[in-house]
């Protein structure tokens, strides 16, 4: 396993340094080094998807032509071969390496754009980055130092402080004062890598962490988690309904998905449910990632097919069978079964809030069926969100085999 990461890390480095000036070369690097992955013989089905997602990203960078065409192939393979490595192992050295890894490639591709550097974008979202990832790994320090020697006031300065580098990181309210206007400034082909694949290692690391550092004090602080991913919730759906720019509109979208992720967190008081609320984190973040994929490379070519733009609206909505259903059916029943039915009430309502605004932003991308590339890279992201058309009883089973050793 840790062979063909390395194996696949030096493929493409060493191909990017050599190719650098041959951007179609190096397109194809990165997409063998991110399909190498699909010989990781564990958690296929996390792999797949990931590298699919992966794939995706890659694709949609070829509409962009900016000023580092090539390593920006290559720094988005870097992404998807962290986000893959951090399920095989629960070393904290190399979980915290897999967030940083998968954080940093985004600072340089936020600022790309067609016409020049967007350096006061880059500015406003690699301040908050640098912010997010320093209290994050200080947090994750401090919980795995209070283990050590006991103390509840450092743990409780742990927890708070890996939750709102997290909620920085990936956009929860808050928290989210950098994303919609990185959304609105920002070109829409990186922005759709930061706002899919780039959102998976966080909570992933999260999970790791919180569940190695799991103590009787957790109890006590987890309604802290609640009230935050409420809190995103509300700002989330609120803003968006509010708004009409479409990159607006999917800037709050992704601030109210981050606070239905944030909100599995509070299965941690009950760990007979935690599998069943990391399958709708996941499930959730796969949403998310098909959704924003679709939506803003469409975005950057002024719309894509009706039928399409559709499709990927019921998902964020949760309409059955599509994978956006079944994370949102996961996430309520773990927090249901763990007393937070609260919560799962604010999330019920917060769902029905957002189907105005995603049937707008439909409405407004919505473009006569026609060939392009454009439409291919939204009918994937369309497929894929259908990959729960059988019941995904096998995500919870992978959510298992993924923290269960932690």
């Amino acid at each position: 396993m840790v062979g063909i990461m390395i194996a696949s890390l030096i493929f493409v480095t060493l191909g990017t340094l050599i190719f650098l000036k041959r951007p179609k070369i190096v397109f194809v690097i990165s997409l063998l080094a991110v399909l190498i992955l699909l010989l990781l013989p564990e958690f296929r089905s996390y792999v797949a998807l990931v590298i699919a997602i992966g794939v995706l990203n890659l694709l949609s960078m070829m509409i962009m032509n900016n000023q580092i065409k090539g390593l920006d192939y290559a720094l988005t393979a870097l992404i998807a071969m962290a986000t893959v490595y951090v399920v095989f192992t629960n070393d904290l050295t190399m979980i915290l390496l897999m967030f940083v890894i998968s954080s940093i490639p985004t600072y340089i591709l936020v600022m790309t754009s067609e016409n020049g550097a967007k350096v006061d974008v880059a500015v406003k979202y690699i301040t908050f980055m640098v912010f997010a990832t320093v209290l994050f790994l200080t947090g994750a320090v401090l919980l795995v130092y209070s283990k050590n020697v006991g103390s509840e006031l450092i743990y409780l300065l742990g927890f708070v402080m890996l939750i709102i580098g997290l909620g920085m990181e990936v956009g929860c309210a808050p928290m989210h004062e950098w994303v919609p206007d990185v959304f609105d400034s920002a070109d829409p082909i990186p922005i759709s890598i930061i706002a899919s694949i780039a959102k998976i290692v966080p909570f992933v690391v999260a999970y790791k962490i919180l569940i190695m550092t799991l103590n009787p004090t957790t109890a006590k602080i987890v309604p802290f988690v609640a009230f935050v991913a409420a809190v995103s919730m509300f700002v989330g759906n609120i803003g968006a309904l509010t708004s009409t720019k479409p990159a607006r509109i999917l800037a709050y979208s992704t601030v109210a998905n981050m606070g239905y992720i944030l909100a599995t967190l509070v299965a941690l008081i009950n760990l007979d449910w935690i599998y069943l609320a990391f399958a709708g984190a996941l499930l959730q973040l796969m949403a998310n990632a098909f959704g924003k994929i679709g939506f803003l490379v469409s975005m950057k070519e002024g719309g894509a097919s009706t039928y399409l733009m559709y499709a990927l609206a019921f998902s964020f909505i949760g309409m059955p069978p599509l994978i956006g259903f079944w994370g949102k059916l996961f996430i309520l029943l773990s927090i249901v079964k763990v007393g937070y039915v609260w919560l799962a009430l604010i999330l019920v309502i917060n769902s029905a809030m957002s189907v105005p605004y995603y049937v707008r932003l439909a409405r407004i991308l919505a473009k006569p069926t026609i060939p392009s590339f454009v439409n291919a890279i939204a009918l994937i992201a369309v497929a894929l969100t259908f990959i729960t058309l059988i019941p995904p009883n096998w995500f919870v089973d992978l959510a298992k085999a993924i923290i269960g050793g932690v």
